[in-house]
């Protein structure tokens, strides 16, 4: 099946046939023949990408069999590249290569990242490819003063994205955030208790 709209990656003839026995497709296609799914990164996508510290991976082998890998490091360690291609390092891990093995097979993939404390989701579909040996493009992408040891480079090419509403995507926040927040919180109360005595002091 040859692509018409961008949604087509993940909306086969099998899906939109399931979509109109159900009565949504009429929406979908409203949807394709709109705005429709993006195939470039945006600024916006941009910012919200390099923002994450966490994503996930997902490869399936030339039988079909689907694999899920959480990859995390500091904010920018999932890197933009330019408006159709992101890469990040593959640290050292259990030495498993089932992503490495499913990409020799079948280059499709897919990028799923969440940011809970906003209640956002953004799902990318694409091909991805790891590349080893090659010490430059890891300098590159390499977070700086990051504790891990790098291995080899992946790079993913952006065919379309689409990020979905708020619902059902729980609120929750990072404990670096949270820590901060009671910092400055408790540094306030500091202050307005400094403030009260010193007030104090000029009645007495």
């Amino acid at each position: 099946m040859t692509d018409v709209h961008p949604s087509d990656i993940a909306f086969t003839d099998t899906v939109k046939a399931l979509q109109s026995r159900k009565g949504s497709r009429r929406a979908y296609a409203n949807m394709e023949n709109g705005r429709g799914w993006q195939t470039t990164i945006t600024p916006e996508l941009k910012t919200f990408i390099e923002a994450q510290i966490s994503v996930f991976l997902a490869t399936a082998n030339a039988a079909g069999q689907p694999y899920i890998q959480h990859r995390g490091g500091p904010p920018g360690f999932l890197r933009v590249l330019d408006e159709s291609t992101l890469g990040f390092v593959d640290y050292s891990g259990n030495r498993q290569y089932i992503s490495s093995g499913n990409l020799l097979e079948n280059p499709k993939a897919h990028l799923f990242l969440i940011d809970y404390a906003h209640r956002r989701r953004v799902k990318i579909w694409g091909n991805a490819r790891f590349v080893e040996n090659d010490a430059a493009l890891i300098e590159r992408l390499m977070p700086d003063d990051y504790a891990a040891r790098p291995e080899q480079v992946l790079l993913f090419d952006v065919r379309a994205w689409d990020a979905n509403c708020p619902q059902h995507i729980p609120q929750r926040f990072e404990i670096a955030d949270v820590a901060r927040l009671l910092a400055d919180r408790d540094a306030r109360i500091a202050a307005l208790e400094a403030e009260v005595h010193a007030l104090r002091g000029n009645r007495g």
